[in-house]
Protein backbone atom coordinates (compact mmCIF):
# COMPACT_ATOMS: atom_id res chain seq x y z
CA UNK A 1 0.00 0.00 0.00
CA UNK A 2 1.16 3.36 -0.96
CA UNK A 3 1.89 5.92 1.98
CA UNK A 4 -0.65 8.43 1.81
CA UNK A 5 0.47 12.32 1.33
CA UNK A 6 -1.53 14.89 2.58
CA UNK A 7 -1.82 18.11 -0.01
CA UNK A 8 -1.63 21.42 2.15
CA UNK A 9 -2.26 24.88 0.46
CA UNK A 10 -0.69 27.74 2.57
CA UNK A 11 -2.96 31.13 2.70
CA UNK A 12 -0.71 34.05 4.22
CA UNK A 13 -0.19 37.47 3.60
CA UNK A 14 3.65 37.65 4.85
CA UNK A 15 5.91 35.82 2.63
CA UNK A 16 8.15 34.84 5.57
CA UNK A 17 5.25 33.03 6.79
CA UNK A 18 4.23 30.92 3.88
CA UNK A 19 8.09 29.79 3.33
CA UNK A 20 8.75 29.42 7.31
CA UNK A 21 5.06 27.00 7.42
CA UNK A 22 6.51 25.66 4.13
CA UNK A 23 9.92 24.66 5.40
CA UNK A 24 8.36 23.07 8.48
CA UNK A 25 5.42 20.76 6.36
CA UNK A 26 7.95 19.89 3.90
CA UNK A 27 10.07 17.75 6.17
CA UNK A 28 7.66 16.06 6.88
CA UNK A 29 7.47 12.50 4.67
CA UNK A 30 3.60 12.75 4.62
CA UNK A 31 3.11 16.42 3.79
CA UNK A 32 3.34 17.94 0.60
CA UNK A 33 2.40 21.76 0.09
CA UNK A 34 1.01 22.11 -3.60
CA UNK A 35 0.11 26.43 -3.46
CA UNK A 36 0.53 29.64 -1.06
CA UNK A 37 -1.96 32.15 -1.48
CA UNK A 38 -0.89 35.80 -0.38
CA UNK A 39 -4.95 36.85 -0.31
CA UNK A 40 -8.43 35.24 0.60
CA UNK A 41 -9.30 35.69 -2.77
CA UNK A 42 -6.63 33.56 -4.64
CA UNK A 43 -6.59 31.13 -1.40
CA UNK A 44 -10.34 29.82 -2.69
CA UNK A 45 -9.28 29.88 -6.76
CA UNK A 46 -6.48 27.69 -5.66
CA UNK A 47 -8.29 25.74 -3.41
CA UNK A 48 -10.22 24.98 -6.55
CA UNK A 49 -7.66 24.47 -8.92
CA UNK A 50 -5.32 22.24 -6.70
CA UNK A 51 -7.77 20.61 -4.63
CA UNK A 52 -5.88 20.29 -1.22
CA UNK A 53 -6.76 18.16 1.80
CA UNK A 54 -5.75 20.44 4.48
CA UNK A 55 -6.07 24.77 3.88
CA UNK A 56 -3.82 26.91 6.50
CA UNK A 57 -5.27 30.40 6.58
CA UNK A 58 -3.89 33.28 8.37
CA UNK A 59 -7.24 34.60 10.17
CA UNK A 60 -6.57 37.85 8.81
CA UNK A 61 -5.61 37.15 5.61
CA UNK A 62 -6.32 40.11 2.74
CA UNK A 63 -9.15 40.56 0.54
CA UNK A 64 -11.42 38.78 2.39
CA UNK A 65 -10.57 37.41 5.72
CA UNK A 66 -9.88 33.56 6.90
CA UNK A 67 -13.43 32.74 8.18
CA UNK A 68 -15.10 34.09 4.73
CA UNK A 69 -12.57 31.97 3.30
CA UNK A 70 -13.09 28.59 5.25
CA UNK A 71 -17.00 29.64 4.70
CA UNK A 72 -16.17 29.59 1.04
CA UNK A 73 -14.78 26.03 0.88
CA UNK A 74 -18.67 24.80 2.42
CA UNK A 75 -20.53 22.50 0.03
CA UNK A 76 -17.42 21.99 -2.39
CA UNK A 77 -17.38 18.53 -4.36
CA UNK A 78 -14.05 18.04 -2.52
CA UNK A 79 -13.90 18.77 0.90
CA UNK A 80 -11.01 20.53 2.12
CA UNK A 81 -9.89 20.69 5.79
CA UNK A 82 -8.66 23.88 7.46
CA UNK A 83 -7.01 25.54 10.46
CA UNK A 84 -6.12 29.39 11.06
CA UNK A 85 -2.58 30.12 10.99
Amino acid sequence: MAPVTIRVLIAHDQDVVRRGVRRILESQADMEVVGEAADGVAALDLAGQLRPDVLLVDIRVPKTDGREVTAGLAGRAHPIRYAWL
